[in-house]
């Protein structure tokens, strides 16, 4: 992975390395966006980077019990607390959630009020594919359209002080949720084409509190998350 910083002594594009995501696929995405992502060593470096990724695919239990292990979890909750630019992607948002049904008795990071519980019956689980997402006209960074999914579960409602995006697979979910430069998806940008780039550059070009950052701002910025 490269190890340049930018200029302000920090990594452009900081991704926290789970162990349940192909990292691989995400520093890609970035590359493709003319950025300079890294996969970060230590939790200290999460507060250098000027915009941090927490990717994930697999189990609830497992990714929490990763972000505890490295002590990637407080850095995590105070990074949002202050809506710097953070993105969540699949399992990644679900880890911002207080519980799980799929681990019973085991808390998240608890940045966001909700439990996600598992995808309706009636329909193929786990969800594997493209589906619909539907954004409302105050969302900064999420645009209606058509993403990748690979989930099965799912926060129901959206959290509340989020501006939030919603799905259907047998049932309504939260396909995804945004305050200041906080970003969370349960689809996966990084393997949704252009669209999925689209949704990355807005975050990258427009998420206030990151250098640089420009375009227009959320109305929440000034809201402080929970966690």
């Amino acid at each position: 992975m490269s190890a340049a910083r930018v200029a302000t002594g920090g990594y452009e594009v900081g991704v926290v390395p789970t162990g349940l995501a192909n990292l691989e696929t995400v520093v890609a995405a970035f590359r493709r966006l003319g950025r300079t992502p890294r996969v970060l060593d230590s939790a200290t470096d999460i507060m250098d980077a000027a915009y941090v990724v927490l990717p994930g695919v697999g189990s609830f239990a497992d990714g929490m019990a990763d972000l505890r292990r490295e002590g990637w979890d407080e850095a995590l909750r105070r990074r949002i607390r202050e809506l710097r630019p953070t993105l969540g992607i699949c399992l990644g948002l679900q880890l911002l959630c207080e519980w799980s049904d799929e681990a019973p008795g085991i808390p998240g990071l608890g940045c966001v009020p909700g439990r996600t519980i598992r995808l309706a019956g009636g329909c193929r689980i786990p969800q594997l594919g493209w589906n619909r997402i539907t954004a409302p006209a105050d969302a900064v960074f999420l645009r209606s359209g058509i993403f990748y999914f690979a989930n099965s579960y799912r926060l129901e409602g959206g959290p509340s002080g989020w501006v939030t995006s919603m799905g259907r697979h047998g049932s309504p979910f939260v396909a995804g949720f945004e305050r200041g430069g906080v970003l969370a998806c349960q689809f996966h940008p990084e393997l949704s084409g252009r669209v999925g780039a689209g949704l990355l550059n807005r975050w990258l070009e427009q998420a206030p509190g990151a250098s640089g950052a420009v375009g227009r701002r959320s109305n929440n910025v000034r809201l402080a998350a929970a966690c």
